[in-house]
């Protein structure tokens, strides 16, 4: 069956002025106030080995390493050349990696729990059981941005869809070369029938990149009638909302797994390390699954390698989803029950 791109503005709130408050940013900031309400709960029931407090300074680091994680893991793993000082800072440019946010997440705890004498792996297990709804909530905003989108789908393939910001899409509206983020959003937006023209038009960039570093002046009058979602559409192909797929596995029915679980040992908890095992365990089953749905990354793909492999077959997130796999199982395997503790504090 398939279902129509809804086009959502990605911009939230819209401002006169240059900074504009997007869904995007807005779903990490919803995923942090949960987490933090999450870490603070299992602090009052001595889930954690820290007090609320130290629950709100354990979600500050983890937060500083979930943007520098994700920003260098992004270089790192994907694209070396926001490497460079004057780049790698971007964050508003996009360019975030959930492995290199997770790697960024480990380093904060264990400094966090080093610092405060903490049992390391305890902190993973809180860390883990509050992530889930924030990987949800991004994955969410991750659709309404039309980015990370599936490869293409037979048509009448359940929840496939055709997305205007696909590279068929950008052609077939005349946006091809426009490198301004919000340019291309706001003409999306007047092309789907969300915006007027009148709306639109005095906030679209001017020029665009023809080849070589040249720029050509965009004549929008003689444009717009290219802007025809409805039209264009014949020429773009269905795909996989694959961002959906992630937001309810990785999210959605993980945290499900992982609340049950913790609610199903709450008298006898299991051993530490064995919550974040089982996550690092069902998140890299879930990604390396739905990688075979996932449009290839572009710069890993060749015409000999249309797939996109990086080692032994595997993509990039198949390979980095695989480590996370063998860790977890690592983690649940040496995770050793503790004494039932005291009875908890009222939360």
């Amino acid at each position: 069956m398939d279902i129509e791109f809804p086009c959502i503005d990605p911009v939230a709130i819209d401002l006169p002025w240059a900074i504009d408050i997007r869904w995007y940013g807005l779903c990490y900031v919803a995923g942090f106030v949960i987490a933090q309400l999450v870490l603070t709960r299992l602090a009052r029931r001595r889930f954690l080995p820290v007090d609320a407090d130290g629950a709100a300074d354990l979600l500050f680091w983890c937060i500083v390493g979930v943007l520098v994680g994700g920003r260098l893991g992004y270089a790192l793993f994907y694209d070396q050349s926001q490497l460079h000082p004057s780049n790698v800072l971007r964050i508003w440019k996009g360019g975030m990696s959930f492995h290199g946010g997770l790697i960024g997440v480990f380093v904060a705890f264990v400094w966090f729990a080093v610092k405060r004498r903490a049992n390391w792996r305890r902190l993973g297990d809180g860390v883990a059981i509050a992530v889930t709804p924030g990987i949800f909530l991004v994955r969410g905003a991750n659709f309404v941005n039309g980015e990370l989108y599936g490869r293409v789908a037979e048509p009448g393939t359940f929840g496939a869809m055709r997305f205007p910001t696909d590279p068929d899409a950008l052609h077939a509206l005349g946006l091809v070369g426009i490198d301004d983020v919000r340019t291309r959003e706001l003409a999306i937006q007047y092309a789907c029938g969300e915006r007027t023209w009148e709306d639109v038009l005095p906030r679209l960039a001017t020029h665009r990149e023809v080849g070589g570093g040249a720029l050509e002046r965009i004549d929008w009058e003689a444009l717009r009638p290219k802007l025809d979602w409805e039209a264009a559409q014949q020429f773009v192909p269905f795909r996989h909302p694959s961002q959906l797929y992630e937001g309810l596995s990785e999210g959605l029915l993980l945290g499900l797994v992982l609340f049950a679980l913790l609610w199903l040992t709450r008298r006898r908890p299991l051993g530490p390390g064995a919550y974040g095992g089982v996550f690092l365990i069902g998140y890299g089953v879930a990604r390396s699954l739905l990688e075979l749905l996932r449009q290839p990354d572009a710069q890993f793909t060749s015409s000999d390698d249309p797939i996109g492999t990086v080692f032994m077959g595997l993509t990039m997130g198949q390979t980095l989803s695989s480590v996370m796999v063998v860790a977890g199982l690592y983690f649940v395997a040496t995770a050793r029950r503790t004494p039932t503790p005291d009875a908890p504090a009222t939360a």
